[in-house]
């Protein structure tokens, strides 16, 4: 015998409060006090409440659906797909479905007829999309500030990247770096221009110089290596890189091995960005963990709170990273540094 699909009006009379303020309640609309709030929500989930999205969505008029803007040179990169991922499955606990959307986002009509709200991930200055994505008429959240002018406040998931580069450095100059390296896309992304002011006030701060050079921002392993046996010919006083761009310091390794150095021992290597590329190599490259499903889920997350009513436009919040030090910067093995951003 099938059980009873648990109503509504189930959870208010279990709560003792009305239909109309267990619906406020649950939906973070309405005025209702904290403490009836968080008893309707505790309630429903010992009920196993289930609220009808079909429902919801007619009564919204809303199309019950969320699109994802990806960098258009950054979809094949592992960090992206994972962060995907993870904004899928906290939309569809949402109810909500994902539509992956594609440089040319207006060109079938508008968005606002097509979804209730967008994901922009890692905005950049030049790409022609952005601005009309946060211009579509729909909440918006970014994964990280978009640092152009936007006709209104975007809410955004944002990490600490200043605090993510100066942790690899403080770690390679304990590490016995005396002449360290960033390679690093030009600064038209928030996560970009971080970087590059993270390096100068380290810089300035510890009186070593960080020589920058310009990569790519989705830099494949071989423009990475290219860029290094440049840098190492013009100087090769540098005995530490650390190699901004997901996926691309396992170049960055085969050119500072292929010039004789012993990547852990005389020359350090780190990743801004950790992934399957940093952790199978040999040997395995020191990394910033991103966690890019959690990253991708606190998105989606921080976009259906601004749909429900339950977080205004403009709403920011932090995401946590992991430094996780490896073998390539003499560190003897996979572990973690007790180093986190937004604590």
């Amino acid at each position: 015998m099938t059980a009873r699909t648990v109503t509504l009006l189930d959870v208010a009379r279990a709560a003792g409060v009305s239909k109309s303020t267990a619906s406020d309640a649950l939906h973070g609309s309405g005025r209702v006090a904290e403490a009836t709030r968080d008893r309707v929500r505790e309630v429903a989930e010992q009920l196993g409440y289930r609220p009808n999205s079909a429902a919801r969505r007619l009564r919204r008029a809303s199309t019950g659906a969320i699109g994802l803007y990806l960098p258009q040179t950054a979809t094949r990169l592992d960090y992206y797909m994972n962060l995907a991922f993870g904004a899928v499955e906290r939309a569809q606990e949402e109810g909500l479905d994902v539509v992956l959307l594609g440089s040319a986002a207006g060109a079938h009509g508008p968005l606002a007829s097509r979804v209730d709200g967008l994901l922009v991930i890692d905005p950049e200055l030049g790409d022609p999309a952005v601005p009309e994505l946060l211009d579509a008429g729909v909440p918006v959240v970014t994964g990280e500030r978009y640092p152009g002018p936007s006709p209104t406040p975007a809410a955004a998931v944002v990490c600490d990247n200043a605090a993510s580069l100066s942790a690899l450095l403080d770690h390679v100059h304990a590490r016995g770096a005396k002449s360290p390296a960033l390679l690093a896309p030009e600064a038209t992304s928030s996560w970009a221009q971080a970087l590059r002011t993270a390096a100068a006030s380290w810089s300035a701060e510890h009186r070593i110089p960080v020589a920058v050079r310009t990569v790519p921002f989705a830099a494949t392993p071989a423009e990475a290596g290219d860029r290094t046996r440049a840098l190492l010919a013009a100087d090769p006083a540098v005995d530490a890189v650390i190699c901004a761009p997901d996926g691309a310091a396992p170049g960055v390794l085969r050119a500072a091995t292929a010039l004789g150095r012993s990547v852990g021992g005389d020359f350090l290597l780190a990743s801004c960005v950790d992934g399957v590329a940093a952790r199978s190599c040999d040997p395995p490259i020191t990394a910033i963990d991103l966690r890019p499903a959690e990253y991708g889920r606190a998105c989606a997350d921080l976009l259906g709170d601004v749909l429900a009513g339950r977080a205004p436009s403009g709403t920011v919040r932090r995401h946590d990273w992991l430094l996780e030090t490896r073998a390539s910067t003499g560190s003897g093995g996979p572990g973690a540094d007790a180093a986190r951003s937004g604590r």
